[in-house]
Formats: C-alpha cells, structure tokens, sequence
C-alpha cells in the first residue's frame, strides 16, 4: 500500500478525512514562576518573614478545526514545586479538564459554542480569563455568536450544578464549593455582548449580565431559591495616531445575598494613552464604589466579578482579588510608562495611587501607593521570560483596617517574581479543500 493510502486511512480512523479544508494542532504550556512575597493580595505583619515559592502551570493543548467545525480541549495541571512528595503516584486535584468546548458554524454569520470554555470581552474587566493567575478562569456555558462587518453579538447561558440532586434527582439546590462562594460560584449565569466597531478609530461594547446565587440551603427544604445580581455598561474604544483612549462605566443591581437588600454598586473609569514614538506614556482614573454604612436596606459596593483583577489597581492585589470586597471603595490613580529596552524587550513602570470612594468612619480614607515594574523579553522562540518588582507604601489607617499593627517593620510591602513562559508547537497538520 502507497504511503498516501497509509496517511489516509490513519486519519479516516480518526475522524479527520473529508473532502474539506481541516486543521490540527497540538501545543504544549510550561509555565514556573518563582516569587518573594512581603506583602501580596494582604500586607505583611511585621513579624513575618518573606515567603517563597515556585508554582507551575503545566498544559497540553488540542485543537481540530474544519470548514464547519472546531473543537478545543485542554488539559492542564497547576502545581507548586514540592506539593507532591517525589515517590507519590497520585498528585492530588492539580490537574484538570481546563478548556473542552466546541465551536459549530451555522452560516450566514451564526455560531454557537457549548462547552468549558474562557470568557473574555474587551479590557477584561468584568468577564476575562484571568490568565495572571496558573489555573486560569473558565466557565461551563454556551454562547450563541453573530458576526456581520463590524458588528458582533454573542449570547451566553450557563445552568451549575454539583451533581445530579437527591430525593430521586428532583432537587436543583447548587451547593457551591470553594472561594469566593458568595461572589463567583453562581448558580445561573446569562449575558448579552454587543460590539460595533463604528469606523477605524472608534468602537464600543455593551454587557449585559445576570447571575444567580443559590441562597442558603435548608435541610428541610429541597430546592430553596435564587438571589440575582445584574451587572451593565459599556466600554468605549478610541485610537487616532499615537493618541488612545478606554472608557468603562458599569451599573449592579438586583439583589445582594438576600431579597432584603437591593445592590446598586458602579464603577467608572478612563485610560489615555500617548505613543509619539517608541515609549508610551498613559493615565489612568478609576473609581469603584463602596457601601454606605447608612443604608441598611441597601448595598452600594460594586464587585468587577469576574475579569482579570490582577489586571486593573496594582499588581500586588491588595484590592479585589478576593479581598477589600464592597467595603469603602477604591479610586486609583494611575500612569504609566512603557520603555522599548531593545528589538522585543519592554520595561513598564506603573504609579498608583489608592484613595477610599466612600466615606466611612470606621475605616480609612486613604490607602498607600504602589510602584509597579514589569521586564519583558523573548529568550528563544516559543519562551518568553518576565520579571516583575512592586513595592507598596501602605497608610497606616489602611493597614489597621486589614489588620496589621502599623510599624517600622509593616511598613515595607514588597513582592518579586520571575516567570517563564514555555509555549512550543508539538505537531501541526493542514489539508487545503478538495
């Protein structure tokens, strides 16, 4: 048999064969990342010593495409260098089915992809993929798209549960597990995205989204109800030359954690941006509001839910990274400079400034500022190493509030890290259409 004929009846027993254009492609990640952290997500007490660690994101990735088709399937194991004693078979919980969706095209710009799957929109600050963090962020949803020029809508619905229920699987109560249960394991999640892009300096994106919570479970009570929090805005997008702009502006509302308080939180923000040649130069405001401790019957703290947090207000997620949740706000200050150090290489440096958005006598109105750095480079192709430095200069108010006695020894807040990222292609196959 011709070597044509084996080829051929290699892929016909997996699937692939077929009178269209078809595509595979399987990649792995190798991603370690060694920290020193004084000071990271909460400030350090002063009787603390540093931490240290090495933590890894370790994937292999497939994806099969076709003319009508594509499926994506990724595995992948988190780790932190010495979690698995040397001789040990099993490694625990690490590693999981990250990513497993599939993407139907049903033409004249419809689609629909069903599966676990990354939800991503614009800047990432309300649904992002939180790609910072090793384990990443996925949902179990299904998203219906529409592509027409420059307008595109994607519709997504998603229904959790932990198992089949009880009482012969008549019960739907959501026991959600894990952190940030009140916050991010919701029951029931449904979303609108609109994006238009209006001319080649210009576009806009609207987000509606609602989700579900399961309220507390009663023993005596199989299925007991939902509370529902909605999240809408906009973000706004403009480029002319070397000058840029971002606009975000969201709304909740619905309810908080019962129907006896009604959720009415915003968040409002602008980026600038200034690229006269090869340094860019940016500010940045945003403003994120807190609770008013005056109004029991309603909560005025807004929650970016869940976007790429490490993102947005200082690389040491002091806020918002499952911590500093709906107490007085934030407003953070910010600008920016992006240094070009050779032909691939950067250098960010990033200043904010934390300032409370609500008054509240019972914790501070300012909070410290923050110097971030950021080194980029390629080393070979397929690798990229980061290194990274923040230090962070905490009030004294804001460190009482998050529980620290302030001194000479809390007063210095710092984190460093080194990351490098290992994304090599292991195979690759194309057949163009017959």
């Amino acid at each position: 048999m011709k070597k044509s004929h084996l080829l051929t009846g290699a892929f016909a027993v997996l699937g692939l064969y077929s009178v269209g254009a078809q595509e595979l492609s399987i990649d792995a990640e190798i991603r370690p990342r060694a920290e020193i952290l004084n000071g990271f997500g909460e400030p350090a007490l002063g009787a603390d010593d540093p931490g240290a660690l090495v933590t890894q994101r370790s994937a292999i990735k497939f994806k099969y495409k076709s003319e009508k088709i594509t499926t994506f399937l990724s595995v992948q194991d988190v780790s932190t260098w010495g979690d698995r004693p040397q001789i040990n078979a099993a490694n625990g919980e690490s590693t999981r089915i990250q990513e497993a969706w599939a993407k139907l095209d049903l033409g004249k710009g419809f689609s629909a992809k069903i599966g676990r799957q990354p939800l991503s929109y614009d800047d990432q600050r309300i649904l992002g993929g939180l790609g910072w963090a090793q384990q990443a962020r996925t949902h179990d949803v299904g998203v219906f798209g529409y592509v027409n020029k420059g307008l595109k809508i994607d519709a997504g619905f998603g229904f959790n549960q932990t198992g089949v229920g009880t009482r012969g699987r008549t019960n739907t109560a959501f026991n959600a597990t894990g952190a940030g249960v009140p916050i991010f394991q919701y029951k029931g999640i449904g979303f609108v995205h609109l994006n238009n892009k209006f001319n080649d300096n210009f576009s806009g994106s609207f987000l509606f989204l609602g989700n579900s919570f399961q309220d507390a479970i009663d023993p005596n009570d199989g299925t007991p109800g939902t509370t529902d929090r909605y999240t809408s805005g906009v973000h706004l997008k403009y480029k002319k030359g070397a000058f840029g702009a971002s606009v975000n502006g969201y709304y909740q509302f619905g309810s908080f954690r019962s129907d006896d308080v009604d959720a009415k939180g915003f968040l409002a923000g602008i980026d600038l941006t200034y690229k006269p040649g090869k340094t860019l130069f940016g500010l940045g405001y945003e403003y994120i509001s807190g609770d008013d401790p005056d109004t029991a019957d309603e909560f005025e703290g807004f929650f970016p839910l869940f976007g790429t947090n490490h993102k947005f207000n200082g690389f040491m997620d002091f806020f918002y990274v499952g911590n500093h949740a709906l107490a007085n706000g934030l407003q953070d200050i910010n600008a920016k400079v992006v240094f070009k150090t050779g032909a691939k290489s950067t250098l960010l440096v990033k200043a904010h400034q934390f300032l409370a958005a609500q008054d509240n006598p019972n914790l501070a109105d300012t909070f410290g500022t923050e110097i971030d750095l950021v080194f980029k480079t390629p080393i070979v192709k397929g690798a990229t190493l980061l290194v990274g430095y923040s230090q962070a200069f905490l009030d004294d108010d804001f460190l009482a509030q998050r529980g620290v006695t302030p001194g000479t020894e809390s007063d210095f807040q710092a984190w460093g890290w080194t990351m490098l990222v290992i994304k090599p292609n292991l195979f690759k196959w194309k057949k163009e259409a017959k």
